[in-house]
């Protein structure tokens, strides 16, 4: 195609935010230069800085500017710690919902001597990203967890049929580029009608993917296995709150937080880079932080926006960017203390550039 071009929105979010999504986005740029895609990056204010500057974590405008992009890099957000003002809302479940960015797309992987737990994990859990239990999403208007009496909350889980075969869909098709077996975690022995609905979509869906091998296994069972034996699944489905646990639990097997990368995807050819990990306030500022899952987040961006829009050269950056990484990893002095590293971000990034 005639100058390959994307066009992506930065927002870097809070805390290590200021130091692991500029380092993301000096990987991709060097990355991209190198296979003659042309990136235009747009930064845009979000978090305690949009706060302070513009009175509002998401400011006015924001959503509707994004949308008009191929996609975004969001930094971690450290929410918790805003201070109960208007305009200081949590942003990303608002960007996710918006953009119908149900499906959270989270790979783990072991990499040698970072001190991974167990060194034969490769596996993808894809989380239901826009229903479920979290009640900043679960609803059009109003909350989905409430207190009628002070001695009472009642939280309302929300599982839909739409929902439920969607995301299953997209655990398929990644099931199927991949080792063609595909795991649905559930607990319907006790959920019977919610978790029993989504078992039912997936298993519908599944018919139209014949090559895939599905098998079932309940959440508590599966946080034992991912211990035990993680080399036994490939791609994972589940709904949102499982998900979100079973991902943590398994980027603790492959060293902490700081290797867990993600990306939020729809059904159209708009994305959003998200890592799993917080915003760790307790290290910003300091240089330390790990930006292996930013920027492999980053990655996973222009990879799938290349092969969405036909785009060959956003896919041969990614495919540098993992070359990239992968070379750093294996570089004690360059990469981060959490994994067993003698470096910083600084030292990290440049090693990945220097190895695309």
């Amino acid at each position: 195609m005639k100058d390959p071009h994307l066009v992506l929105g930065v927002l870097e979010g809070d805390d290590i935010g200021h130091e692991v999504v500029p380092a993301s986005v000096q990987v991709a740029s060097a990355a991209a230069e190198q296979h003659g895609l042309r990136i235009q990056w747009k930064p845009m204010p979000v978090g305690r800085r949009a706060l302070d500057t513009h009175g509002a974590t998401l400011p006015a405008g924001t959503l509707e500017t994004l949308a008009t992009y191929d996609g975004f890099v969001l930094g971690p957000i450290g929410h918790r710690e805003y201070p109960k003002v208007p305009g200081a809302i949590n942003p990303h479940p608002i960007m996710r919902k918006h953009f119908n960015l149900f499906a959270n797309v989270r790979p783990t992987r072991s990499y040698p001597d970072i001190g991974c737990l167990r060194d034969d994990v490769d596996l993808v859990i894809v989380r239901e990203n826009n229903e479920g239990f979290q009640p900043d999403r679960n609803v059009v208007a109003g909350s989905g967890e409430f207190r009628p009496s002070e001695d009472m909350t009642i939280s309302v889980r929300v599982i839909t049929r739409k929902g439920s075969d969607r995301v299953a869909r997209v655990a398929l098709a990644l099931a199927r580029s991949r080792r063609k077996k595909l795991t649905v975690v559930h607990k319907n022995t006790v959920f019977k009608l919610g978790c029993g609905m989504f078992v039912e979509e997936c298993l519908k869906a599944a018919k139209d993917f014949p090559d895939v091998e599905v098998n079932e296994v309940i959440v508590d069972t599966m946080a034992m296995r991912l211990v035990r034996d993680p080399h036994n699944f490939d791609v994972v489905v589940t709904t949102n709150m499982f998900g979100d646990i079973l991902t943590d639990e398994a980027a603790g097997l492959v060293g902490g937080l700081g290797m867990a990368p993600g990306l939020c995807i729809g059904d159209g050819d708009f994305a959003m880079a998200q890592a799993t990990h917080g915003s760790a306030p307790d290290i910003a500022g300091q240089g330390k932080a790990n930006p292996y899952a930013m920027v492999d987040s980053t990655r996973m961006l222009l990879d799938w926006l290349g092969r969405r829009k036909n785009i060959p050269q956003a896919v041969a950056a990614a495919g540098s960017m993992e070359r990239g990484l992968t070379a750093a990893l294996a570089d004690a002095k360059a990469r981060t203390g959490d994994i067993r590293g003698q470096g910083n971000t600084e030292s990290f990034t440049r090693a990945v550039i220097g190895n695309l």
